[in-house]
């Protein structure tokens, strides 16, 4: 599969570009590419729903935040379904949802003023509703990416279910009105209000079926999960979602919303996994060698003589992959010494015999950096 286009790229535009900078973009790229200007040319409505998806990011601040820091995985490019807007949309689909852009609306093509169209010529693709569900992941899934099988309920085409078309607009789609003004006649052409634009109505509706012939199944996808993810996240299929009215057009999308489980040893910090061990004063002053766990499996580390509480160690690479492929995280283990609440009299007796030691005495480490300093410096 080809990769993405940067989105900056396709509309010829910096990051920094403001709001209206990249509308102008679009409407200077949808204008060139535009199917009516350019008949039976397929690169050209490639390039124009190209330009539709990466306006419909772009001129999102929320999408636009998530494609920054992610790229295509942060809109739904992860998804491995093609999930993106100008892919699996029609022509009018697209007109309908930027019209603004172009001064149109009213249901008919928004660039019938650039080419001459008179409008309301054919019929409108409707997409089924988008179904959301919310998808827990380990920190281990998170950490090695995972395909996950993924069941849900969506509304598909009854058994039996027949179409005609529709009366008002004769399969159009659209209905066109004349009026005269002291301009002249004016022709305006709206979203026929009896098919909604898919130029077909239900004529036998199964029964059990809900008013749009559509009844509820279980269904069951599988989903490839890529390392790195995280909390918020969402990953997008394509065409997985629910059918369309009367089975007339696209299905909707299956949007999956990435959650997060806590763990019992590790807390996630961006790239970076933290632990928390406790050492023993012994382990601490004499050294050891000590095995913990880490998302790949345990391993072990060397605890040097003389260890301060506090001390952070770092093992490199034993976080988190960065979804750009910006590199790896690392585990940082924060090191800590147990205190024993209850001891014995013997051990009290041991211990007393070297509270008057001088090498057992409190004092001040000297040090370039403080501890608060020294771990504020992982996670600059």
């Amino acid at each position: 599969m080809a990769s993405k286009r940067d989105f900056y790229d396709i509309l010829g535009i910096s990051k920094n570009a403001s709001a209206e900078e990249v509308k102008k973009a679009y409407r200077k790229m949808a204008i060139k590419y535009h199917p009516d200007k350019n008949p039976d040319d397929h690169t050209a409505e490639e390039k124009f729903k190209e330009a539709a998806e990466a306006y419909e990011v772009l001129s999102s601040p929320e999408k636009k935040q998530r494609y920054d820091q992610f790229g295509h995985a942060g809109v739904g490019g992860a998804s491995g379904g093609g999930g993106g807007f100008g892919g699996g949309m029609s022509m009018d689909d697209i007109f309908s949802q930027f019209g603004d852009v172009f001064g149109g609306g009213g249901g008919g093509s928004p660039f019938d003023s650039f080419f001459g169209g008179g409008g309301g010529g054919r019929s409108r693709t409707v997409a089924g509703s988008n179904i959301r569900i919310k998808l827990s992941l380990s920190l281990e899934d998170i950490r090695n990416g995972v395909e996950k099988k993924i069941k849900y309920k969506k509304l598909v085409s009854a058994p039996g279910l027949k179409t005609q078309t529709c009366a008002t607009c004769q399969g159009r789609g659209s209905i066109r009105k004349v009026s005269n003004t002291f301009l002249g006649q004016m022709a305006t052409t709206s979203t026929c209000p009896t098919c909604g634009g898919t130029g077909s109505t239900v004529s036998h509706r199964p029964p059990g079926s809900n008013p749009d012939g559509l009844i509820q199944t279980d269904h069951e996808v599988s989903l490839k999960i890529p390392a790195g993810v995280s909390e918020g996240m969402q990953l997008s299929m394509q065409g997985q979602g629910n059918s369309a009215p009367g089975g007339q057009g696209v299905n909707g999308d299956l949007i999956i919303l990435i959650s997060e489980k806590s763990h019992d040893d590790f807390v996630r910090d961006g790239k970076n996994v933290l632990y928390n061990l406790n050492i023993s004063f012994t382990d601490a002053a004499l050294g050891s060698s000590v095995e913990i766990p880490t998302l790949d499996g345990k391993v072990k580390i060397k605890i040097e003589p003389g260890t301060q509480p506090g001390k952070v160690l770092r093992l490199k690479g034993k976080g988190f992959t960065d979804l750009n492929g910006y590199g790896t995280g690392d585990q940082l283990i924060y090191l800590g010494v147990f205190v024993p609440e209850k001891i014995s009299a013997e051990e009290r007796k041991t211990l007393e015999g070297l509270a008057n030691s001088e090498n057992f005495k409190a004092r001040e480490i000297k040090t370039d950096k403080t501890f608060f300093d020294r771990l504020r410096s992982f996670f600059e």
